[in-house]
């Protein structure tokens, strides 16, 4: 397993990450999760992601009985703060001091750990003062809860008056965790630049875009049994945007670039993502062992510029870069 540091901080973590977004405590059963995170333990992955939104908390609780017994001081476990949990009342969402001060001590009791390495803001709220929400996270690292603290879905100028805030308050902001994938390029034309001057590092989730950069879903026919474009419960709404003949005959056309490489198309996608300089990890999730086990072999592999290029030139006309895809709702649009 290749081991990356965390943006310029002193951090060090695997570069496949594990997450359990989609799986545990919902898509598979705990038994299957469980030894999802042993063949994680078993691969070398020594960091791993969820939030207490997952499965309504029920993912942070799995994951806490799956590490364990583990060596703490060995594993980094990373964890968010934003979306509704519990009954979703009007405190029980968003980033207020209220709300995070109450979400991470809930967090730390479902892992099972006195503290989390990384504690992220889930997205960006826009109902309460960004100085409000520094100085709590602040107060959660003071307090030991976390060691650093980290910024999932925030657009390039919310990072950088959260960082200039952080340098304040003197705590370590050093992480962005966004969507990235050879489709979804939103970050590059202004996240990637401005983490790269402040010093954080991209966390990436859905490298292989919930699947469907594996090849597995063929233009014109149905989706398999069993896979997460039929699961209500697996992501079938946020994959579903995919799932068109133009994307998916042009991501067909990604199996000989990968033949080449010597790769699955699923290692494929992931060493493409760990190409960019930028990105830290990159975070995979799994129903079965196995997906474990093919997906990190993806670790230290290099695609040459003519791969690359290939790539791009595979998926023309079906690639997302607007940076002003990436956006936060407003509290109240979350049950509108």
């Amino acid at each position: 397993m290749e081991i990356r540091n965390l943006g310029a901080s002193g951090l060090k973590i695997s570069a496949i990450s594990y997450g359990n977004w989609l799986t545990h405590g919902s898509q598979v059963e705990e038994d299957a999760a469980l030894a999802c995170v042993r063949q994680a333990l078993d691969e070398g992955i020594t960091t791993f992601d969820t939030a207490d939104v997952y499965a309504n908390t029920a993912a942070e609780t799995v994951l806490g009985k799956a590490l364990a017994g583990e060596r703490r001081a060995g594993l980094e476990i990373f964890t968010k703060v934003f979306w509704p949990t519990g009954p979703g009342k009007h405190n029980d969402h968003g980033l207020s001091r209220k709300h995070i001060m109450e979400s991470i001590d809930g967090s730390l009791q479902r892992l099972g750990t006195d503290y989390v390495d990384l504690y992220q803001a889930h997205r960006y709220d826009h109902e309460t003062p960004l100085e409000e929400t520094m100085e709590a996270f602040a107060d959660v690292v003071r307090a030991g809860k976390a060691l650093y603290i980290g910024v999932s879905e925030w657009r390039a100028e919310e990072i950088r008056a959260a960082h200039g805030l952080a340098r304040e308050l003197r705590v370590p902001l050093v992480s962005s965790q966004p969507q990235y994938n050879m489709l979804w390029r939103v970050i590059e034309s202004e996240v990637v630049p401005t983490c790269e001057e402040l010093g954080l590092g991209q966390v990436v989730w859905s490298p292989i875009a919930q699947g469907v950069l594996t090849g597995k879903y063929v233009p014109g026919q149905a989706p398999p049994v069993g896979s997460r474009a039929t699961d209500e419960k697996g992501g079938d709404q946020m994959i579903s945007r995919w799932m068109k003949d133009d994307v998916l005959t042009r991501v067909q056309k990604l199996k000989p670039i990968a033949d080449e490489a010597g790769l699955s198309m699923a290692q494929l996608a992931v060493a493409w993502t760990l190409q960019n300089p930028n990105v830290s990890s990159a975070i995979i999730g799994a129903s079965r062992p196995e997906q474990v086990t093919d997906n990190v072999k993806a670790a230290g592999v290099k695609l040459d510029d003519a791969a690359l290029a290939a790539i791009d030139e595979a998926l023309e006309g079906v690639i997302e870069r607007d940076p002003a895809k990436t956006q936060s709702p407003r509290r109240s649009e979350m049950f509108a």
